[in-house]
């Protein structure tokens, strides 16, 4: 009972700060775009979201804060299957909301908390039925090309456990999926591999992606090897060896990696309880290092516009493309200005807010610097994050 209340407050002040986080966001450029020239199963959901709940930001990103909450649930299930201390479980959950890729994923419009929580979905429904699991991947392969590599993953365990309707079936899948939404390998080796490994610890902290390599490398050597292990450790693999050639988009990645903390979690709870308590120091130190460096990142995602009074250029805070857009909105719609040209980033963004294109007005920004009086300025606690000269063209 003390445990499902420490699980249920963890949850409530988790969607606290969420929210609160939600609702200091504008819409970003990736975003916007996403929102009006993608045809997705995803894109679908966040319209049906913003024609339930209203043209808003908490329509736009509540289908996300409602991935992240279901994915809380189905990761603690998971862990029944792992972790036999409900303490440890709880120490997991509360791993898995501070990752600062899955606090994003929370509240950004993209694949990744999608991705989370249908591979979630998929093996906790494994667990329960085998019909459900096949009707689920089908589902899937329609619906989202970020699963390919959960069925490439699952052809192999299947071809290694002999397992051949399955193997087929998932190789068929894997075709399909590729088919309808493409694959390509291109370019030269530019050296985006070290780029990969630097994302991959931005969004799981350095540690535990170190920690996360390492028990995927050792489960291989011990023969640790189950279903969410052949799927884990082969978008792994193909990520790594796909970022020699080109770029990769993360998001379609990290999300794999995420859902092998169960295995982490198993790993190190192993490891930490066979040791005599004279030698169990070494793994507390890791794992108060590993825990105050994940809640260090994760204040830092969550108090991110405090960033502002520090960078010398607003420029530099990575959350800089999802902000300013609501406000300037704002500071048109006072100046009775309703529709406006400007570049085509800003242009989607503005979109959002009710701000169409039209010929009547032109804004146009400024350097930060500059000393010219600018007829926009948003700042924020004093700091100048944009400004911009709104101009009134003549029509005739």
């Amino acid at each position: 009972m003390k445990y499902r209340l420490i699980l249920l407050l963890i949850v409530v002040i988790d969607a606290a700060i969420l929210l609160f986080e939600s609702s200091r966001l504008s819409i970003s450029s990736s975003e916007a775009y996403l929102l009006y020239n993608e045809t997705s199963f995803l894109q679908q959901i966040v319209a049906t979201s913003l024609k339930f709940f209203g043209h808003n930001d908490f329509a736009l990103r509540f289908p996300f804060l409602f991935f992240h909450f279901a994915s809380i649930f189905l990761i603690y299930q998971l862990s029944k299957q792992y972790i036999s201390n409900e303490r440890n479980r709880i120490w997991l959950v509360l791993t898995f909301v501070l990752l600062p890729g899955v606090v994003s994923a929370a509240v950004v419009f993209s694949h990744a908390g999608f991705l989370i929580f249908g591979l979630l979905l998929f093996f906790y429904i494994a667990q329960l039925s085998q019909k459900g699991m096949y009707a689920l991947l089908f589902f899937y392969a329609l619906i989202d090309g970020g699963f390919a590599y959960l069925f490439l993953g699952l052809f192999i365990f299947a071809l290694t456990h002999k397992k051949r309707y399955f193997a087929l079936y998932t190789l068929c899948l894997y075709l399909v999926s590729i088919y309808l939404y493409g694959f390509t390998i291109h370019g030269y080796p530019r050296g985006h591999f070290l780029d990969t490994i630097g994302l991959y610890s931005a969004i799981l902290t350095p540690v535990i992606f170190i920690y996360l390599f390492y028990v995927l490398y050792r489960r291989y050597l011990t023969g640790q090897k189950d279903m969410l292990w052949y799927v884990s450790t082969t978008a792994l693999l193909f990520s790594l060896i796909t970022s020699f050639r080109q770029k990769i988009d993360i998001v379609e990645f990290a999300p794999y990696l995420i859902i092998a903390l169960p295995l982490a979690a198993q790993t190190f709870a192993s490891s930490y309880r066979v040791r005599l308590k004279e030698h169990r120091k070494v793994y507390r130190t890791i794992f108060v290092t590993a825990f105050v460096l994940l809640l260090a990142n994760t204040m830092v995602v969550f108090f991110n516009k405090e960033l502002y009074l520090l960078l010398d250029n607003p420029k530099k805070n990575f959350i800089y493309n999802m902000d300013v857009a609501k406000e300037l909105a704002h500071a048109l719609k006072s100046k009775n200005i309703k529709c406006i040209d400007t570049d085509a980033k800003m242009q989607s963004r503005l979109r959002f807010y009710g701000i169409e294109k039209c010929n009547a007005y032109r804004l146009k920004s400024l350097p930060l610097n500059s000393n010219k009086d600018s007829d926009v300025t948003i700042r924020y606690r004093g700091e100048v994050l944009y400004k911009a000269d709104v101009t009134k063209l003549n029509k005739n």
